[in-house]
């Protein structure tokens, strides 16, 4: 083996250029980030080819001072971290010292500043290979100028791997994007060989933001976008949430912000697509804008070179608190609480009550499971069956009750689903709102109404366990066995009853009594995988509540099952009154609206 030897200071940037450096994207993030620490209130981002030819980004920031000038470009040189305990709680978006060292390293590099009014400021100069830093005189005015040339000038075998022009300024304008929405404050400018793509004003207020995230996410995302706003135990959620009929083919619109760095992590992640679980259809995924903020000792940022990663050193409770509010919030969605379509608003009800009716009774025989008869044909979807309350309507409607329905015509408030006017080939209820026209698919609709009953009735008793008669050996690793061992009381609530027989065996001699022991081992291997990684657990949630959904669908009328006006209105009431009444339990929609403007288009009236 060859011997031991110091790399050169020249070839160690370079190295350490290829974990900050991927491409211009990566330049202008660093710089942008250094502007927005030094405080300022505008940012102006010049793109010539891509980044590749030229990145400009200035600033009217602090400025550096001239006796620090000769250590900007120097590797782990920083004026963010100063001790240990800087360390540990960062609170700013730049703190490695790598970026300017790294980017001076594969490119022509000029730094221009100003730390005052004066109009004048100084120069440095670095061109790649050439480490030795020149300061001079120039004038500038308070701020910083940092100009970036010819990337990867000096290592060819990077530069083969960049992409077109067009591809890589996508890459910019997406790091823009996400750093404009993080910091509604702030101007930003962005301009491709000459010509502005972005202009940004600052947004002072709630509206104003607003249109800023319409500008960058599109207007459709803000026309279907939940406002979020929770509060709890020192942390804090804020931003915009998607409906879930704004679900997407790609994960292309999702920007999580953990105390403004934009992050993607994985037990972030998780927590997302369990709140959406019970209503996104299968490959589809959610779009949202969020915020987290907690204190900064309790997240690392210092994980990974590029600040992309975080590890929250309570996992668990991040988790739980992220599950929970988005989980909250997506079930607290009713039909009432959408705006008239094309308004671009949605008004959130934060404390809905669960069920007002009295909840659907279960199959006779066994508690959970369907028997033969109890569901081989679809339950009359009757008054009587629902109860009298649902049956007689609210004492006075403010617009027209179809005249089919035989009722009086009196003042008061429409319900938000309106009134049933029609049965359309025995699939969809059609009904009159203040609005227009409501189409409900009367399967979906009611699935997802015996669903949730079905869900309320569960979890109202506690999860039974059943003992094995032959207790189930499980070889675990060492971690898996430590968790099992540590989180008895955990498993218990699940329906598990965990006994450690060795370092890596442990002996199942319990499980709930709704999954049976067919699926335990693979259960357990489940949530111990998903407690290692993620600190938090649904799986036995998902798995019964995918039996659940099984016996809602059988339980569901039927397409082709003719109903009622007063059956079809009772169905519209519960919609109402159910949590994700707007998706069935596949993620389909259950229903839309077409308002009379809307009709009026279709027609030409007007015109």
């Amino acid at each position: 083996m060859a011997r031991i030897n110091a790399l050169d200071p020249r070839l160690a940037n370079q190295i350490a250029a290829g974990e900050v450096v991927e491409r211009p994207a990566s330049v202008v993030k660093e710089l942008v980030e250094n502007a927005l620490d030094a405080g300022s209130t505008r940012i102006d981002i010049d793109i010539d080819e891509g980044g590749i030819k030229r990145i400009r980004v200035r600033d009217n920031g602090e400025g550096v001072h001239v006796d620090d000038l000769p250590l900007a470009l120097l590797r782990h040189a920083t004026s963010k971290i100063h001790d240990l305990e800087d360390l540990e709680a960062v609170a700013t978006l730049g703190f490695r010292g790598e970026a300017l060292a790294s980017i001076s390293s594969v490119s022509r590099l000029t730094l221009t500043t100003s730390d005052n009014e004066s109009g004048l400021g100084h120069v440095v100069r670095s061109e790649g290979r050439d480490m030795s830093a020149q300061v001079e005189a120039s004038a500038h005015a308070r701020g910083t100028t940092v100009d970036v040339r010819d990337l990867f000038f000096n290592t060819p075998a990077r530069r083969k791997f960049l992409k077109s022009e067009n591809t890589e300024f996508s890459h910019i304008e997406e790091t823009v994007k996400r750093l404009a929405l993080a910091n509604p404050d702030i101007a930003f400018s962005l301009s491709h060989n000459g010509r502005q793509i972005h202009g940004l004003r600052p947004a002072t207020e709630e509206m104003e933001w607003r249109r800023r995230v319409a500008s960058l996410c599109g207007p459709a995302f803000m026309e279907s976008a939940i406002p979020v706003d929770i509060d709890h135990s020192g942390l804090r959620l804020r931003g915009w949430l998607g409906l879930p009929t704004f679900s997407r083919a790609q994960a292309d619109l999702q920007y999580f912000y953990v105390n403004g760095r934009m992050v993607r992590d994985r037990v972030v992640t998780h927590a997302v697509r369990q709140a959406y679980a019970d209503v996104l259809f299968h490959g589809r995924h959610p779009a949202y804008v969020l915020f987290f903020e907690l204190d900064p000792g309790a997240v690392d940022v210092n994980v990974h070179p590029t600040k992309h990663e975080v590890r929250f050193r309570e996992q668990r409770h991040v988790h739980d608190f992220l599950y929970r509010s988005l989980h909250r919030i997506i079930a607290d969605l009713k039909p009432q609480d959408q705006a008239p379509a094309g308004t671009g608003t949605l008004a959130l009800a934060g404390t809905t009550s669960l069920h007002e009716q009295a909840p659907l009774a279960l199959p006779a025989g066994s508690p959970y499971t369907p028997t033969a008869g109890n569901w081989s044909s679809s339950p009359d979807y009757t008054a009587s069956a629902l109860g009298e309350n649902r049956a007689t309507f609210a004492a006075s409607q403010s617009f027209q009750r179809p005249g089919n329905m035989a009722q009086e015509n009196t003042p008061g408030e429409a319900p938000p689903l309106g009134f049933a006017i029609a049965q359309l080939h025995g699939i969809y209820i059609l009904a009159q709102s203040a609005e227009g026209l409501i189409i409900v698919d009367m399967h979906a609709a009611h699935e997802r109404i015996t669903y949730e009953r079905l869900k309320q009735n569960f979890n109202e008793n506690t999860l039974a366990s059943q003992p094995l008669l032959v207790p189930l050996s499980l070889a675990v690793s060492t971690r898996e066995a430590d968790l099992a061992e540590n989180d008895t009381s955990f498993f218990h609530r699940l329906g598990f009853e965990l006994e450690r027989m060795g370092p890596e065996t442990l002996l199942v001699r319990a499980v709930p009594t709704l999954l049976g022991q067919a699926r335990a081992e693979a259960l357990v291997r489940d949530v111990l995988a998903d407690l290692a990684v993620h600190g938090n657990t649904r799986r036995i949630e998902e798995t019964q509540n995918e039996l659940l959904a099984t016996m809602a669908c059988h339980g569901s009328v039927r397409a082709g099952r003719a109903l009622s006006i007063t059956e079809m209105n009772a169905l519209l009431r519960d919609m109402e009154a159910t949590e994700r009444a707007g998706q069935c339990n596949h993620g389909r929609p259950t229903w839309t609206r077409l308002t009379m403007s809307d009709l009026d288009k279709l027609f030409l009236r007007g015109r």
